[in-house]
């Protein structure tokens, strides 16, 4: 996880909501959120804070960074990793800090192991629609790394000392892998991908890559 992701926290009684930095294998909170979450001003927050680092519970230069800018500053704000709000947690005897402890670790297994984490409910409310579609947007990205793979194929096939790209048979092995490859992912081959997807009623025949840059025209690598 090296880019940084935003989740939305909800504690159980559903008074407390929070943006939730997610990055480097961790959640990352400000003094203002722990003080919302807690339930705390946020001078005793700062408080439990500089007293973990006092007593070397944590180590200051890796629990701590400046990220973004506030609404009421022009300087990036300190924001604290799980272990910081873990700590100020056990000291204010906060029992939201152990739900959000709970959360937070799910959430993380589900980054480490599965590559990313979904807040369920709040797709299946339909207030996220803008956040939907770019996850969708970001699916379809990563589906074009089958055709990277496919081209690893081709390119070692095309090694072979007596490799003819004209060949009959060489234009039935690249048939007959890419359909393989397609019916791995879809179970559908090329002919019936084509059949079932094209749509004349949707733009560009319902096209799902496309280079989107500016003044783009429809290549012949687009629909291969």
């Amino acid at each position: 996880m090296t880019s940084s992701e935003i989740l939305i926290y909800q504690n159980q009684e559903g008074n407390i909501k929070i943006d939730v930095r997610l990055e480097e294998e961790t959640v990352w909170l400000t003094q203002d959120q722990m003080a919302v979450l807690f339930g705390k001003a946020k001078s005793t927050i700062n408080e439990h804070i500089l007293n973990v680092y006092a007593e070397n519970e944590l180590v200051e230069e890796t629990s701590i960074r400046k990220i973004g800018i506030s609404d009421f500053s022009t300087k990036p704000t300190n924001h604290y990793n799980l272990d910081v709000v873990i700590s100020v947690g056990y000291r204010v005897k906060s029992v939201q800090g152990t739900q959000f402890r709970i959360w937070a670790t799910q959430r993380l297994k589900e980054y480490i192991v599965k590559g990313f984490a979904l807040n369920d409910d709040r797709f299946k409310s339909g207030t996220s629609m803008n956040y939907f579609n770019e996850l969708q947007e970001r699916i379809r990205e990563i589906r074009l790394s089958e055709r990277f793979f496919y081209q690893k194929i081709k390119d070692i096939y095309t090694t072979s000392k007596d490799y003819d790209a004209k060949d009959e048979k060489t234009i039935e092995f690249f048939k007959i892998v890419q359909n393989k490859l397609l019916w791995a992912i879809s179970q559908n081959t090329a002919a019936e991908l084509v059949y079932r997807r094209v749509d004349a009623s949707l733009p560009l025949l319902g096209m799902l890559s496309l280079d989107k840059t500016a003044n783009s025209k429809i290549k012949k690598t687009d629909i291969n």
